[in-house]
């Protein structure tokens, strides 16, 4: 089997346009909630979500272009954009070999900001006066068609649909295809702009959003025994998977290497987990099995942790279902707590924490963790930054439906 690694991170978040700039923003222990700029939320229940701030698409793309893309591409195309350049490639003339470099960027949501706005139009002047590119800057799979098209990548490309797992579906399906010969470079993570009306009040309908609405930066707590939901938020986590022997030739830079990842469900609920965290559960150990690693090998987790009531405890009972007495000496974090749940996105984003986590030796906090829930009893690196020489990482993406993706890390030894 061909060994696979991350030469590139790119990232779009509520704490940063770039890597450098949310890695130093998440270490700080910062938080990216704030009230909601992009609609009026009056006569919805939350008036608070993460969003992107600062974001400029001309400086990825012309102004038609930007006219003619819905957020979620945007965010795509600037986190691809970014990857490609950290990971040495060209990212304004001809990608080398490209038939060999593929594209496999999911949303979980796809378009629904335009979805809303030509609706709304078509109830108000007529159906003939939809956009024509109504449809193209809507689907799901533009966000992985547009990194294609635009950086000239012609190896295998789509786009995976599975709630919040669908960035580490995206990675994880994408290391495989390294692995069996189809491709030798893989651009490849989640992307979301899902803070819209529809949204936003779809998810405060089923009382999965904290209410918080007097502290948005304290809202999300994922673990702490007063939290009450989780936070909207939006962006994208891009990386770039290499085949090793590729990646050498060029010389590029390794951040971690990818090895291991399992997908399963939980067949179950369309929103709460399994009994137990079962399905999670068994998903960290084929994850492991993967891997060829033992749960005392990981000595990091980046959770799920979204900082719902039931989901954070099923997730805890989960970890120690397979790392048993292992489980009190893992370091546990949601940076969720920061980002807010960025959707489809999330798995890209967290996927990138885990790698420069691993580069660095230096572990995100959950922050806003202030009093210990009973059920949730590990050590979930508590408010700051905390140093400490990393071997393997796993990250845990679980979504709506029951499905379920890990991924596990390591640190590149040379």
């Amino acid at each position: 089997m061909r060994r696979v690694v991350i030469t590139g991170l790119g990232l779009v978040t509520p704490l940063g346009v770039g890597a450098v700039e949310t890695w130093r923003a998440l270490l700080a222990g910062k938080s990216g909630a704030g009230p909601i700029t992009h609609f009026d939320s009056q006569g919805i229940d939350v008036h608070f979500a993460a969003e992107v701030k600062g974001f400029d698409g001309t400086r990825y793309l012309d102004k038609k272009e930007v006219r003619r893309m819905d957020p979620f591409i945007q965010f795509a195309v600037a986190a691809a954009h970014e990857a490609l350049g950290d990971a040495g490639f060209p990212v304004d003339g001809a990608l080398p070999d490209p038939e060999r470099i593929g594209s496999v960027v999911g949303s979980g949501i796809g378009g629904l900001s335009v979805w809303e706005e030509q609706h709304q139009k078509a109830l108000e002047k007529g159906f003939d006066r939809l956009s024509p590119f109504f449809i193209p800057m809507m689907i799901s799979n533009m966000a992985a068609g547009e990194i294609s098209i635009r950086f000239g990548a012609k190896g295998p490309n789509f786009s995976p649909v599975s709630a919040c797992a669908t960035g580490a579906h995206a990675i994880g399906e994408s290391k495989r295809l390294i692995e069996h010969g189809d491709a030798d470079v893989m651009i490849c993570g989640g992307t979301e702009a899902g803070i819209t009306p529809l949204s936003v009040g779809g998810f405060a309908a089923m009382k999965a959003l904290s209410t918080r609405n007097d502290s948005p930066a304290t809202a999300s707590r994922p673990f702490d025994r007063d939290r009450d939901g989780f936070v909207v938020g939006e962006g994208a986590g891009v990386l770039i998977l290499e085949e090793l022997e590729h990646a050498k030739r060029r010389g590029a830079r390794i951040h971690a290497e990818m090895v291991g990842y399992a997908l399963n469900a939980d067949a179950h609920h369309i929103a709460q987990p399994a009994p137990g965290g079962e399905g999670g559960a068994r998903c960290m150990a084929l994850a492991l099995k993967d891997a060829g690693l033992a749960p005392e090998d990981i000595g990091y987790l980046n959770a799920h942790g979204t900082s719902t009531p039931q989901g954070d405890v099923g997730e805890t009972q989960a970890i120690k279902r397979v790392f048993g007495a292992a489980a009190k000496k893992l370091a546990v974090s949601s940076t969720k707590s920061m980002t807010g749940h960025m959707l489809g996105a999330a798995g890209g984003v967290e996927a990138a924490f885990c790698a420069l986590a691993l580069e660095h030796g230096v572990l995100p906090p959950t922050i806003n963790y202030v009093t210990p829930d009973p059920e949730c009893d590990l050590d979930y690196v508590p408010n700051q930054a905390r140093e400490v020489r990393l071997t393997a990482a796993m990250s845990n993406s679980f979504g709506f439906g029951g499905t379920n993706a890990v991924l596990i890390l390591k640190r590149f030894e040379g």
